[in-house]
């Protein structure tokens, strides 16, 4: 009997790296916000969320080749120097049921234009298009817990949380691209909004 598992080609691997835009808070206010996802974690079994640094996302994940990053960082870099650092209002909890809890950012007429800038610069610059969000309004979000939270600890969760108070401002002085290492998400390259 022959061996036929040499007969198939190997799907060549995507040399590309996934990628994507956000907002970060102060580290300060990371520590807090890492806190409630462990909280998740411990009482949840929710994990999910720990694999990225506390953020908002401006523009979701995207596969982009290692090489071409000088010119991803450049557009990045150009586009970001044509703001101010903006200020963010954190404001309580949201959800999208049945399976994602996020502290609520206002939407701000600030962050709605920087949201909606960005995509239409990557687009024009970088031929970036995300189909989704072409469909989708901007929902801004810090998620807490989501993908591994199911349905049952989301209905358990999300009554102690949908009314506890979470208030504070920050101001984002750089616009930060994160790069998944196919484990979790890590800060790549950092670009400086305008400074006054």
């Amino acid at each position: 009997m022959s061996n036929n598992s040499n007969n198939f080609a190997k799907k060549p691997s995507d040399p590309r790296k996934l990628f994507f835009v956000a907002l970060l808070p102060p580290t300060d206010l990371q520590a807090e916000i890492t806190e409630i996802k462990q909280y998740f974690a411990r009482e949840y079994q929710s994990s999910h969320a720990l694999k990225s640094p506390p953020h908002i996302t401006l523009y979701p994940p995207f596969k982009w080749l290692p090489e071409n990053l000088p010119q991803l960082n450049q557009c990045l870099c150009e586009f970001a120097a044509n703001y101010a650092p903006i200020t963010v209002t954190l404001d309580g909890f949201g959800a999208f049921a049945p399976r994602v809890i996020f502290i609520h950012p206002l939407k701000t007429p600030e962050l709605m234009t920087l949201q909606g800038d960005l995509m239409g610069y990557l687009a024009s610059n970088l031929g970036l298009v995300d189909e989704r969000s072409k469909n989708q309004s901007f929902a801004p979000h810090i998620t807490v817990a989501f993908k591994d939270l199911t349905p049952s600890a989301f209905k358990a969760a999300w009554p102690k949380f949908r009314d506890r108070p979470f208030s504070t401002q920050f101001t984002a002085h750089n616009l930060t691209l994160l790069i998944h290492d196919r484990q979790r998400w890590n800060i790549c390259s950092q670009f400086p909004f305008l400074q006054s």
